[in-house]
C-alpha cells in the first residue's frame, strides 16, 4: 500500500475536483489501495511522551538522509512501534507553520515503525510540492500523527453527522463510490470549522459537493489523532493538544 499525502490547495469537480481549498489537507494519491479494515481488528495505539518524541526523531532521520541522498540504515524503536497503526508525517515551514508536505497511512496496515519510515521519505517528495531540498532541513519543523483506526458513523438521520462529530477531537474520512477523503483533526481547530463545515470540506476533500454527507451511499468515519511535533527546526519535541 502506498501512503497518501497532502497539500494546501485541491483543485476539484466531479471530473477534475475544481472547488479550490486553502487549508493544509491530505490527498489521496490511489483510491484502490483505500480500503477500510474492520475497526475490531486491530486496537487503538497510544504512545507515552517519551515515544512521541522518538517518532519525531526518527521520522526527521528519514527525511533528512532521504533529502542528502544518504543510504537506509536501521533505526531502534519501542516494542509498542511493532503495532499497526495509521500515521501521518508533516513538514511545516518554520516558522511561518506552512505546509512543506503531508504523507502518511489512514488505516492500520503496516507496522507504526514501518509506516512512520515511509511517510517520513515519501513527505520529502509530496507531489504538490518541489523535493525537500537538503538546504531547507534547517528551516522546517517536523510533525507525526498517530491515528486511532477510523470508525464508522452511524446515524438514524443524515442530518445528526454533526451531532457525531467533536471538533479538536475527530478527524473525517468521507467515502462515496471512488471518492474518498480525509482531514486530519486539527485541521478545523486550525480553520475555525463548527463540525458541519469540518463535513463539508471533507466532501470537497473527496472532489464531492459540500453537501454530499446528506446524501445516501455515502459513508463517514471518524478517527482522532495523537501529535508530537518539533518546537523548531532539530529542536525539542512536544505532544501538541489539538482542543
Amino acid at each position: 500500500m502506498r501512503p497518501i499525502g497532502g497539500l494546501h490547495t485541491i483543485v476539484a469537480s466531479k471530473r477534475h475536483c475544481r472547488f479550490k481549498v486553502n487549508v493544509p489537507i491530505v490527498q489521496f494519491l490511489g483510491y484502490k489501495h483505500f480500503n477500510l479494515l474492520p475497526i475490531s481488528k486491530f486496537g487503538d495505539l497510544t504512545l507515552s511522551i517519551e515515544e512521541g518524541v522518538v517518532a519525531v526523531r526518527m521520522a526527521r532521520e528519514e527525511i533528512d538522509k532521504k533529502t542528502k541522498g544518504e543510504g537506509a540504515k536501521e533505526t531502534e524503536a519501542p516494542a509498542s512501534f511493532a503495532q499497526r497503526s495509521g500515521v501521518f508525517v508533516t513538514i511545516k515551514r518554520y516558522p511561518s507553520k506552512e505546509l512543506r508536505g503531508c504523507i502518511g497511512y489512514p488505516e492500520p496496515v503496516l507496522p507504526l515503525k514501518e509506516a512512520l519510515v515511509k511517510s517520513a521519505q515519501a513527505a520529502t517528495l509530496d507531489p504538490r510540492f518541489p523535493p525537500l531540498d537538503r538546504e531547507e532541513l534547517t528551516h522546517v519543523t517536523v510533525e507525526v500523527t498517530v491515528l486511532t483506526p477510523p470508525q464508522l458513523i452511524s446515524v438514524e438521520k443524515r442530518r445528526d453527522y454533526p451531532t457525531q462529530v467533536e471538533i479538536g477531537r475527530h478527524g473525517l474520512i468521507v467515502e462515496r463510490g471512488l471518492y474518498k477523503g480525509l482531514l486530519l483533526p486539527q485541521v478545523a481547530v486550525e480553520q475555525g470549522w463548527d463540525a458541519s463545515e469540518l463535513l463539508s470540506h471533507t466532501c470537497m476533500k473527496a472532489c464531492l459537493m459540500p453537501d454530499s454527507w446528506l446524501l445516501e451511499e455515502t459513508a463517514v468515519y471518524r478517527f482522532e489523532g495523537q501529535i508530537f511535533a518539533e518546537e523548531s527546526p532539530y529542536g525539542e519535541v512536544r505532544e501538541i493538544p489539538i482542543r
